[in-house]
């Protein structure tokens, strides 16, 4: 019985240990960004105070990573990022991304379209705009995935 026991505890342990390795994998993220943009650098910074381990790749020309993750125009901004299977667009919250691997829906990313004023790397001053993250899936249609002030 003990040995059963010990066992089934064994395996519990594993599986445990695989998930929280799974998870932790999901929280590195690769950042596309230009080497003269600061607030993509305070973007990235606000990444890590959150707990992402993130790996940037600076480049003078985003168009083609922006293509090859199918973005549309509308959904553009100033730097665009990969995690797991999702791509990340523009300002995006930390919280709002730990909430989508979270709930894992069937998405291709999520976007701040734009540069609003008090989005994450984008504190100006104490003005902070109403603005929407958008989820949106590979045909491009979007939905409000959250919203902030």
């Amino acid at each position: 019985m003990k040995k059963q026991l010990l066992a089934l505890g064994l395996v519990a342990t594993v599986g445990l240990s695989g998930q929280l390795q799974a998870e932790d994998g999901l929280k590195d993220i690769h950042v596309y960004k230009s080497p003269t943009c600061g607030c993509c650098t305070d973007w990235v910074d606000h990444l890590k105070e959150n707990g992402f381990k993130v790996e940037v790749t600076e480049t003078n020309n985003l168009n083609p990573i922006k293509i090859d993750a199918g973005l549309t125009p509308s959904l553009a901004s100033c730097h665009t990022a990969f995690v797991g299977d999702y791509v990340i667009e523009g300002h995006v919250p930390a919280n709002d991304i730990h909430r989508l691997i979270a709930q894992a829906p069937k998405a291709k990313g999520l976007s701040v379209p734009g540069m609003p004023a008090g989005s994450p790397g984008m504190e100006v001053g104490g003005r902070k705009d109403h603005y929407q993250v958008l989820m949106f899936n590979d045909s491009g249609q979007t939905k409000v995935f959250a919203e902030h002030n």
